[in-house]
């Protein structure tokens, strides 16, 4: 069975985890969701209304990539970006690009990657206000619903979900 991991904080885009989380497991991964702290935190819906408090299994601390087979980093405005400023989270994803897993970024989750310094040369979408951020990482940027490069694949946003879902469950070599 795949384990993926999936990072995420404060300000999480509820349905750029939940959407993935659930098409993940239908097809038969185990998704543990990853936090700074194993507690409940706040997501939100279209980036600013408060939705649901979603439970973290476990705190960054206690997580080990070594347990996990792909990453999912979802968007929101202020979760990727209180993730990446944390060295427990960067050193985790720093280690999931250096055995090459699979990961997978939607909306401003990207931003993560822009951390570990990992994005030079490689095509990628966003939600288009990261764009120039991850051009500035040496990035490619496409406004397209769905990239694939190498062990990574991108999408924009909620409206895409249908095409990542899919995306990812295949790169993810789920089922």
């Amino acid at each position: 069975m795949v384990k993926v991991a999936a990072l995420a904080t404060d300000g999480l885009e509820e349905i750029e985890l939940t959407s993935p989380q659930e098409a993940l497991e239908k097809a038969g991964a185990t998704v543990t969701v990853i936090s700074l702290k194993a507690r409940e935190f706040q997501a939100v819906n279209k980036d600013i209304y408060p939705s649901r408090k979603i439970k973290a299994e476990l705190g960054i601390a206690d997580a080990k990539a070594s347990d996990f087979d792909a990453l999912l980093l979802p968007g929101g405005l202020a979760s990727p970006d209180s993730l990446r400023m944390n060295r427990d989270v960067v050193a985790f994803v720093k280690e999931f690009v250096k055995a090459n897993k699979p990961i997978a970024a939607i909306c401003h989750g990207a931003q993560v990657l822009i951390e570990v310094n990992e994005l030079r040369g490689r095509t990628v979408t966003s939600w288009p206000a990261i764009k120039t951020d991850l051009e500035n990482a040496g990035a490619s940027w496409v406004d397209t619903e769905v990239v694939t490069d190498g062990p990574y694949v991108f999408s924009r946003c909620p409206d895409d979900l249908p095409a990542f879902n899919k995306a990812i469950i295949k790169h993810f070599k789920v089922g």
